[in-house]
């Protein structure tokens, strides 16, 4: 851990430390961001068949930069699109801090956690990133990259065909989340990380989400979990995968 993350506890000097949980995908990440830029972060598997390994991670991960939850200032979300459960985990256990330690909620889109991916690869400009959404179709969000390699969106959440994604990417960048269909049109294949938060434009998550009224950008539901609700007439408990 860099001994700089914070200051020595005899410091009067404050600091911003948000801590950031991301779980769209199988390649979950927990974040302790300091000021804007230090980071220190931990990689969570997601998926079926395992446990909720976040709340151990940010444990884990507040032990090993010396501070409590008490310290922090922010909690932020990754707010998907991506895996039901695993969003629905990490915004319970983002919600149950901010409840505990009286701080605000932010709310970032997974696909520019994705995006900052690719900052040191490609130039100032505008490029696609995309993710699956079943079904044959992607969800798609239109980004800029600013010289600094800041990356901020240029559209809201779009869901469309292969089809349709080629004609509107055309000539663009095309950054897919963890895989591709079709990985030879693809610029370079990226992955959300909670530690790539300082390369979003904070004008993207900085304000403030309702405790009450916020959730992730679930996406659609995977056809095994329809049917186990629709059989059950109930919500899939968050620790059980369809």
């Amino acid at each position: 851990m860099p001994a700089s993350l914070l200051p020595p506890k005899t410091s009067a000097t404050p600091v911003a430390l948000l801590l950031v949980l991301e779980a769209s995908t199988t390649a979950g990440s927990v974040a302790l961001i300091a000021d804007g830029a230090r980071a220190l972060v931990r990689s969570v598997t997601m998926g079926a068949g395992r446990e909720d390994h976040l709340f151990p991670a940010v444990q884990a991960l507040l032990a090993e930069a010396g501070a409590t939850a008490g310290e922090l200032t922010g909690v932020v979300c990754g707010a998907g699109p991506g895996s039901f459960t695993s969003l629905r985990i990490a915004a319970s256990l983002a919600k149950g801090l901010v409840d505990g330690t009286s701080v605000p909620l932010f709310a970032v889109s997974s696909l520019l956690l994705a995006a900052a991916d690719a900052r040191e690869v490609l130039p100032a400009g505008p490029a696609v990133v995309h993710a699956d959404a079943l079904r044959g179709e992607r969800y798609v969000l239109d980004v800029s990259f600013d010289a600094d390699g800041c990356v901020r969106p240029q559209s809201a959440l779009q869901r469309m065909t292969l089809e349709q994604l080629e004609h509107h990417a055309a000539g663009s960048p095309r950054l897919a989340v963890l895989s591709s269909p079709t990985p030879d049109r693809e610029t370079r294949i990226v992955s959300p990380s909670s530690a790539n938060l300082p390369h979003v434009a904070a004008s993207a998550w900085s304000g403030a989400v309702s405790l009450d009224r916020w959730e992730p950008e679930y996406g659609r539901l995977a056809e095994a979990q329809v049917k186990w609700e629709a059989s059950h007439g109930a919500p899939l408990p968050s620790h059980v995968v369809p």
